[in-house]
């Protein structure tokens, strides 16, 4: 059963230009930073994944000023490629409320903009 889902985009001129290495470490966990890196676009990676973790609040139903943390929220790849959230601190706890057993996450990106896709599923 969904119990959530979210959906955002992210313009990549604006963000290519607010981004910033201490921007990065505040938003982004190690492994997200390191496939970044690993990209030929990183900042679109990085635009990508941020759509993802402010789809993964809307589909949790909660964000910034009810204690989500951008770190509470990871972009993870299965071993079969799927995208899937790993949550923690405050995120964890309101997808535990809400039951959530699984997440589905789709990310896509153009030369202009990033956006993603977030189910939650109990």
């Amino acid at each position: 059963m969904i119990v959530g889902i979210g959906i955002d985009i992210v313009d990549l001129e604006e963000f290519r230009a607010r981004i910033s290495d201490a921007l990065v470490q505040e938003i982004f966990l190690p492994d997200e930073i390191a496939y970044a890196a690993s990209r030929a676009r990183p900042r679109e990676s990085y635009a990508a994944r941020f759509a993802a973790k402010e789809a993964a609040m809307k589909a949790l139903g909660a964000g910034l000023a009810q204690g989500v943390a951008w770190r509470d929220i990871e972009v993870v790849r299965g071993a079969d490629g799927a995208l899937s959230l790993r949550l923690a601190g405050r995120a964890l706890d309101l997808a535990r409320g809400k039951g959530v057993t699984g997440s589905w996450v789709s990310i896509t990106h153009s030369s202009a903009t990033a956006a993603a896709v977030v189910v939650l599923e109990a």
